[in-house]
């Protein structure tokens, strides 16, 4: 299985290089479904999300299709996620992505599309490849239990370790070394913690970090 596991997207020259070395083909010939369902229950302002999609098409891509799985039956989003060489999925909230991962049918189908495609997140997209949302902030997951009865808390299992993004964000105040390595005492695995210039490229299993800025790796053995 290849995977991209970012914090932030492709917002720099780096990651992005990652990216296509995953997929083995230039930019040109790269076919994108750009999956935002996690964004869809977010608050506020969206600028990030608009920059998020704006860091891939400036890659020059062959084409970028944006599958949403809560708003299309399964008989609309499959097709457009096989026609495509990378599944790439938003930031937003974490156990949003699950819950439509699940309900959609997806997460059940996702093994076999990645043995012929590659997988990148970005921040909720990159958290939820865990075994569990362990990383998903207690809040949030009571919202779910009283707002949509959400309360399954286990991840894709695609990795076994954690993605905490946002390192060192101003946007994430717990998002510091102090907080984390308090947090990681209690962590059944690995974490790696990625400011918003880092991610994570694996492949067979095999784990490379690509940071033009920080990152953390708590609990390694």
């Amino acid at each position: 299985m290849k995977l991209l596991l970012t914090s932030n997207g492709l917002c720099n020259q780096s990651i992005s290089k990652a990216l296509f070395e995953l997929v083995g083909k230039p930019a040109p010939k790269i076919t994108i479904a750009f999956i935002p369902t996690a964004m869809n229950i977010t608050t506020g302002g969206k600028d990030w999300f608009v920059n998020d999609l704006y860091n891939i098409r400036k890659q020059g891509l062959k084409h970028m299709d944006i599958v949403d799985i809560s708003a299309l039956q399964k008989t609309m989003w499959l097709p457009r996620i096989e026609a495509a060489d990378i599944l790439f999925f938003s930031g937003g909230d974490s156990s949003h992505l699950m819950r439509w991962l699940k309900k959609s049918g997806l997460a059940k189908l996702l093994p076999e599309l990645l043995k012929t495609r590659v997988y990148a997140g970005i921040s909720a997209g990159s958290i939820v490849t865990a075994p569990t949302l362990w990383l998903s902030s207690r809040d949030r997951k009571n919202y779910y239990e009283n707002v949509v009865d959400f309360k399954k808390e286990s991840g894709l299992k695609f990795v076994d370790f954690y993605v905490r993004p946002h390192l060192n964000s101003p946007h994430f105040p717990r998002a510091q070394k102090r907080y984390l390595e308090e947090a990681a005492k209690s962590a059944p695995d690995v974490v790696y913690a990625l400011d918003d210039n880092s991610a994570l490229k694996i492949e067979d299993n095999k784990i490379e970090i690509i940071s033009e800025g920080e990152y953390l790796t708590l609990n390694q053995k």
